[in-house]
């Protein structure tokens, strides 16, 4: 919404309900617990993190990226938590602003499929100052990427430099989720650390 004040998001967002009383795939799919939207939008930070959505320990605290991931992803942007966690510093705007809760596995469910369509272009056009996106995972990757995202979120990172050149809009970074889960993929995969994060932290520093 044109001229809509980070204020006022901010209040709107923190108030969204829609996952519990107007779920995309009707009632029967609603959110099961009280909703508790995540979410840090920033007037002068020029990273924006975009994750996927918030774990049940995000959910309890209120601070995203507040477990092991995200002691992970500090390690990434080699950042201590208190630069992390300065809103003048990084906006973090998950796909899903709620915990979605888990499956019959007890892996944490996707991003609701409620919030983006609903929020994310605003809170994009509320920091017209971000010029740097890390999206992490394959759902932030899908939308920030849109057609120009790989078969796989594998070959969507590491076509990183192509995503970088792009002169449209704010650069792109394609990031795996730091997940434990993702532990045998960075073995699997050593240039992420040996090239991508090298130019991921000098790109970070350049921006704090």
């Amino acid at each position: 919404m044109s001229g809509e004040t980070l204020e006022a998001l901010s209040a709107a967002i923190a108030a969204c309900r829609l996952c519990r009383d107007a779920p995309a795939r009707g009632m029967v799919d609603r959110l099961p617990h009280e909703p508790r939207p995540v979410v840090v939008l920033s007037a002068t930070a020029r990273i924006l993190i975009a994750g996927q959505a918030p774990g049940l320990r995000v959910h309890e605290s209120g601070l995203p990226f507040n477990d092991a991931s995200g002691d992970r992803l500090r390690a990434w942007l080699d950042v201590d938590r208190e630069t992390f966690y300065d809103a003048g510093r990084f906006a973090i705007v998950p796909m899903g602003f709620c915990f979605p809760g888990y499956d019959a596995k007890g892996s944490d469910l996707p991003p609701r499929r409620e919030c983006a369509p609903f929020w994310r272009q605003r809170a994009i056009d509320a920091m017209p100052q971000v010029d740097m996106v890390l999206a992490v995972g394959q759902y932030a990757q899908a939308w920030h990427l849109g057609p120009r995202r790989q078969a796989s979120m594998t070959a969507t990172v590491m076509a990183w430099r192509q995503y970088w050149q792009a002169e449209e809009g704010p650069k792109v970074l394609p990031l795996p989720h730091p997940s434990w889960r993702n532990t045998g993929w960075l073995r699997k995969n050593p240039w992420f650390e040996d090239e991508l994060l090298s130019f991921l932290r000098k790109q970070v520093r350049e921006r704090l």
